[in-house]
């Protein structure tokens, strides 16, 4: 824990200082936020022109993705496109004069996208006659086949099923730390479980479930997508295995939940295709990055029995019922400024707050963990509750935690049965909000901003130092969530990266490593740069 607690605090900005970085873009070393694998074969995907026109997905509305999503689809080429289309796809190219950059449905900080994701599979019809590993290009939508592997493997990994596939994600870090340095870290983490939740809820989408697998350890997810092969990264920048998730339609089959079943081995002997593109020419080396990638290193764990949820709040707003999943999902987008005079009801506030609850609908069931992570909010402008901070734990458990580890008087009232929402302090918190998010107006000029919280090293202890990554994930997942509702409720929102952590604490007078601030997100009504023009994601689509 030591290690963890060296970089976490060795990362925090301050009043006085920010954590350490190159405190300047280098534009020349700016790394391609695409990676390719020459020599890898070519696989478009569904909904390119003459890809799978037999498959017509289902029309699926919004509310539908957090309620055990749409019929299964029958497993094929066609729903794995439709399913990464709208978990790791392009969502929109911007264009500002000579200045063009893509957008992504996963969203990332900086919009840097350090996370990559791979396809392992079983042989399907129109993408190879044997089972095979593939790694995602999302500027084109297409996958590329990295390996051919023995099917009979695969076969006795999923106990005889044909129906599923796995992804594993990983982290380019030089991605984030050309930008944001030692903190980068961080910043690949929470962004990979943003990648996990659209994931989870794009399968939702086509009716299939997905689980994050907790016996992998990063060694054989490395193997497994093929990270590990130095040959194919030769002058390439090295990714960080993440997390694994199976996904396809009806339960999880028991050999992939308990861990390896020998599928590496046979990846490993595999016949390999492709070299890994490099992003950059030149690089800045942030050895502590280096260390906590080390120190958090998963062996992966035994978890005797899928965990069960428990139930979802009964508490949606109407209003975002009748709109389409896929078009919400690929319209989702970051907001870079609110107009600071909008509000929202309480009606739809509290409905983003009850999605973030755990339970077996939306992407929670897809975590192997109870939830750590709960949410301090800065409540400016929604009509029906007084401004001010409120305190949203997400387990019962942690309403006691919270409440004992604040060392300041606060009111601690209930809000409303539908949610665990409870009235901290009354008063104009703006000021505050945007002092402890780096002095960003965009903390104060939306409906409400949040911080949130981590049981830190009680989670540490029980689940060992590679949970450290699993903190960020739950808030990636948090805000993933909190980015559709936004989007849903026609309103916009996004996260924040930069705060001052220990001055976040002392709002609640916390101490010590019990609880730290993670991520910051803020939800309100846009104000668009109207100097842009904006494309589609792929040039099909027009």
């Amino acid at each position: 824990m030591s290690a963890v607690h060296r970089y976490h605090d060795g990362t925090k900005h301050h009043f006085n200082r920010f954590a350490s970085s190159l405190g300047y873009l280098d534009w020349a070393s700016q790394p391609n936020p695409f990676r390719t694998y020459a020599g890898a074969p070519r696989v478009p995907l569904f909904p390119a022109p003459g890809v799978s026109p037999d498959y017509k997905p289902q029309p699926l509305c919004y509310e539908r993705l957090f309620d055990r999503g749409g019929a299964a689809e029958p497993f094929g080429r066609g729903p794995i496109g439709d399913l990464l289309r709208h978990a790791m796809g392009l969502s929109a190219w911007k264009q500002f004069r000579e200045s063009r950059w893509s957008l992504r449905v996963n969203p990332s900080s900086g919009n840097l996208h350090p996370t990559e994701a791979y396809v392992i599979c079983g042989s399907v019809h129109g993408l190879a006659d044997t089972a095979g590993v593939y790694h995602y290009a999302s500027d084109r939508h297409e996958l590329e086949r990295r390996c051919a592997f023995d099917d009979r493997a695969w076969l006795d990994a999923c106990g005889g099923r044909t129906d599923m596939l796995l992804v594993a994600l990983s982290s380019i870090h030089w991605r984030e730390s050309w930008k944001y340095g030692e903190r980068a870290f961080r910043y690949c983490q929470h962004d990979l479980g943003h990648a996990i939740a659209a994931l989870s809820l794009a399968s939702a989408a086509v009716g299939w479930r997905a689980r994050v697998l907790p016996a992998w350890s990063q060694s054989a997810i490395a193997a497994l997508a093929g990270l590990d092969r130095d040959d194919d990264f030769f002058e390439a920048e090295r990714e960080d295995p993440g997390a694994l998730l199976a996904i396809g339609p009806g339960d999880l089959p028991a050999p992939l939940w308990e861990g390896d079943a020998g599928l590496t081995a046979a990846v490993r002997a595999g016949r390999w295709l492709g070299k890994a593109s490099r992003l950059s020419d030149d690089h800045v080396e942030w050895t502590f990055i280096d260390e906590i990638a080390r120190a958090t290193q998963d062996p992966g764990r035994t978890i005797p029995a899928l965990p069960t949820p428990p139930a979802p709040p009964a508490f949606f707003a109407p209003s975002v019922l009748s709109r389409d999943a896929r078009r919400t999902i690929v319209q989702r987008r970051s907001a870079v400024a609110f107009d600071g005079q909008s509000s929202i009801d309480r009606a739809p506030f509290l409905a983003m707050l009850s999605r973030v609850m755990p339970s077996d609908h939306g992407p929670w069931p897809t975590l192997w963990w109870d939830a750590r992570v709960h949410l301090l909010l800065f409540v400016h402008r929604v009509d029906g509750m007084a401004p001010g901070l409120y305190l949203l734990p997400r387990t019962t458990a942690a309403a006691g935690t919270l409440r004992e580890a604040c060392g300041r008087e606060f009111l601690w009232q209930h809000v409303d049965e539908s949610v665990p929402l409870v009235f901290l302090a009354s008063g104009d918190c703006r000021g505050l909000a945007r002092r402890v998010s780096c002095d960003q107006d965009i903390a104060a000029d939306g409906f409400f901003s949040l911080g949130m919280l981590a049981e830190f090293d009680a989670s540490l202890d029980r689940h060992g130092p590679s949970f450290y990554r699993h903190l960020f994930w739950e808030t990636g997942v948090i805000g993933q969530v909190l980015y559709l509702e936004a989007e849903a409720a026609g309103a916009r929102a996004t996260g924040i990266g930069c705060f001052y952590d220990d001055p976040v604490h002392d709002v609640l007078g916390l101490k010590d490593h019990r609880f730290q601030s993670l991520y910051h997100f803020t939800v309100g009504a846009p104000v668009d740069d109207t100097r842009l023009t904006t494309e589609p994601g792929y040039s099909w689509e027009k």
